[in-house]
């Protein structure tokens, strides 16, 4: 089904530019038009050896002892950084366990986990002639929580499989309003109002609201400060779900990079507390990244990070979990990197799966090798 949305969406866009007037030829309007693409893909080897062939909590990799094809995605996008301009960007992805992971929701409707495709961001752009340029955006777009990232041709993680804290703590996507204002150098200020966490059509009456300041008090210094909050329930108003975030990345020397990233969540008489049954849910967390980039083509990568889900409200179970990941990171040429990795799970409950027997151990170890591309 979603193969022939896409199709047709294609279908669509060419006729659409075949259908411009004479006065307007269709290479006037595309040559602005920049196309990038991204693909990723992965051996992912759990030594714990289930027969379930998962690797639990990582739903980005969550395959073991298997090679994947994680996501594909093509990039359209035509800038607007000046007063007045007008663009858009549209994110078309491809994959067996990104796009199922990340993919929004639709109230009322269930999603198949045979789909493949996502549309991971499609937004209009335009600046308005306020200030310094106020910076609006109306449509689909990555959440601005959090420190990691989807990962794409413009951005990607410093380790391969990414942190407790993006999968449990956030959102991935939006669906709304966003704007941004930069004041100077030194400080950045957006505003969004949205459908909530990962709905493409809003599942109650209410809308979440987000607020993200983005300062640059010294050189190599980003601090990130974010607020989140609305309700997320379907068909209630009143239960608020709440996350404060704050993210900070140093770099030393050119060639030694700290990142510090920490939320703190809640929601009021969560249906997905397993504690009490609609009570209020807490979780919270705390993970640090240090880079090392010992030339343009070598660095290692090296996370730790502790999630604490005391109510069970984001995995499932009441659990206070930890990590270490160990990334090394090979730059072939321009566009290709490889990253093998390594990365050892604990839980102070038994929720890992070893062998024949599902959620039966406390530790789970995990080594990977990842390759991707990108123009």
């Amino acid at each position: 089904m979603i193969r022939s949305k896409i199709f047709v969406i294609v279908i669509v866009l060419c006729l659409s530019f075949s259908g411009i007037s004479r006065a307007e030829d269709a290479s006037d309007v595309l040559k602005d038009v920049k196309v990038n693409g991204f693909v990723s893909t992965a051996y992912n080897h759990n030594l714990n050896d289930p027969d379930s062939r998962k690797v639990n909590y990582r739903p980005f990799n969550e395959n073991a002892n298997s090679f994947n094809l994680d996501v594909a995605e093509l990039v359209f996008q035509k800038d607007a950084t000046e007063e007045s301009n007008i663009g858009f960007r549209t994110d078309i992805m491809y994959g067996y366990t990104v796009p199922k992971a990340i993919r929004s929701t639709w109230p009322g409707v269930t999603q198949s986990a045979d789909d493949d495709f996502d549309i991971q961001q499609a937004y209009v752009r335009y600046v308005a002639p306020i200030g310094n340029g106020l910076t609006l955006d109306m449509g689909k777009f990555i959440t601005e929580m959090g420190a990691e990232v989807i990962e794409g041709y413009d951005a990607w993680d410093y380790n391969y499989s990414r942190s407790l804290l993006f999968y449990y703590s956030i959102p991935f996507t939006h669906t709304g309003l966003r704007a941004t204002y930069k004041f100077n150098d030194m400080a950045t200020v957006m505003g969004q109002v949205l459908n909530g966490w990962d709905n493409v059509v809003d599942n109650n009456k209410g809308k979440s609201y987000c607020a993200h300041l983005m300062l640059s008090p010294m050189a190599n210094t980003m601090l990130n400060l974010k607020y989140m909050s609305g309700p997320e329930q379907t068909n209630n108003d009143s239960n608020i779900r709440s996350i404060a975030n704050a993210n900070l990345t140093v770099t030393l020397l050119e060639s030694l990079t700290l990142n510090f990233d920490y939320i703190n969540g809640s929601e009021q008489k969560d249906p997905n507390n397993v504690v009490t049954a609609n009570g209020d849910s807490k979780w919270s967390g705390l993970a640090g990244v240090i880079r090392y980039a010992a030339s343009d083509r070598y660095a290692i990568n090296i996370r730790g990070e502790t999630f604490k889900d005391d109510d069970g409200a984001r995995t499932g179970v009441k659990q206070d979990m930890w990590e270490v990941t160990v990334t090394p990171e090979f730059t072939v040429k321009k566009n290709m990197v490889i990253r093998p990795e390594y990365r050892h799970d604990v839980s102070d409950q038994k929720v890992f799966d070893k062998g024949a027997n599902a959620a039966s151990e406390k530790t789970q170890d995990t080594v990977a090798i990842n390759v991707f591309f990108y123009f």
